[in-house]
């Protein structure tokens, strides 16, 4: 099973490399003409959404949910052929081929199942420490909330509080605030530590390997890459898992965001997020002893008096 797999991902490799190349030396598309005609979402034209039912399958993953949401996949959220996962999120999130072919092969594999033959509920890919993890933007842990298909809005609702940036293409004057203000890099890291540092503090079973520390870095690049960051598309992506009418992906990439350039954000996030868990954990040392040295001089005054 090895070789195969081996073989399999130095190929997408490969023709990722060659699909970045691809995106140096031809245009980009269009603005109003990201998704493709005749796909769902064209020109800004989304399906209607419909929220979940209480027997829709729902994942942790809310890209897909609001394809279900929308009908774009099943609205049930069952018997998902991996096949049409790459089409779907090819058409609708302008991800290069190489990319919608990795990510859905990587999750049948998790899932110990066939690419090429299977279908998979929603609700499966929130398999524990497979892509869904600890210490998620969006999600409260699986210790505390095992039904990884229901955003946490509180969490949300502080990542998209914490947004300092502003879209310089904006227009001067807009009624709206939210509608220029955008997330960066450097918001995401630091509130992926405090997720993180809170995360580890409260779940007695809290795990975060490397590999899924790098995966949550590749979920909050996705807004900025995706979704250019603006807040007021994000919320309500992030709350209702709607896509918003009129929305088109930020990226414009002729062939669609290749895992090349996509790991151009990912990787200096994920080191800012590193930066900043060590800053909270000096700080919060720095706490713990003031709090020791205080209550030491407390007691030593008490038996002093006594």
């Amino acid at each position: 099973m090895a070789l195969p797999k081996i073989f399999t991902d130095t190929f997408v490799f490969v023709w990722d490399f060659f699909l970045t190349l691809t995106n140096i030396v031809t245009p980009n598309l269009k603005a109003g003409h990201v998704v493709p005609s005749g796909h769902p979402g064209a020109g800004g034209q989304w399906p209607e959404y419909v929220p979940p039912g209480e027997n829709d399958s729902r994942s942790a993953c809310p890209m897909l949910n609001a394809l279900a949401n929308h009908g774009i996949l099943p609205h049930d959220g069952k018997n998902i052929p991996f096949k049409t996962m790459n089409e779907t999120v090819r058409s609708t999130y302008n991800f290069a081929p190489s990319f919608c072919y990795f990510v859905p092969n990587y999750i049948a594999r998790i899932l110990k199942k066939d690419y090429s033959k299977d279908t998979f509920d929603l609700a499966e890919i929130s398999l524990h420490n497979g892509i869904e993890h600890d210490a998620s933007l969006t999600r409260e842990d699986t210790f505390h909330q095992p039904d990884q298909g229901k955003p946490h809005i509180p969490f949300i609702e502080e990542l998209l509080g914490s947004a300092s940036g502003k879209d310089s293409k904006a227009k001067h004057g807009a009624e709206d605030s939210n509608d220029v203000v955008l997330l960066t890099s450097d918001d995401l890291a630091r509130y992926s530590a405090k997720r993180r540092t809170e995360a580890k503090a409260r779940n007695p079973e809290f795990s975060l390997s490397e590999f899924h520390k790098a995966f949550g870095s590749s979920n909050s690049a996705t807004l900025l890459r995706i979704f250019g960051g603006r807040v007021s598309d994000l919320r309500p992506f992030l709350i209702e898992e709607r896509i918003p009418n009129g929305w088109e992906p930020s990226v414009q990439s002729r062939v669609g965001l290749t895992m090349a350039v996509f790991n151009l954000t990912v990787l200096p996030l994920e080191a800012n997020t590193g930066r900043y868990m060590k800053e909270l954990t000096k700080k919060s040392s720095n706490v713990q002893e003031t709090t020791r040295v205080g209550n030491y001089g407390a007691t030593g005054m008490t038996e002093t008096n006594t």
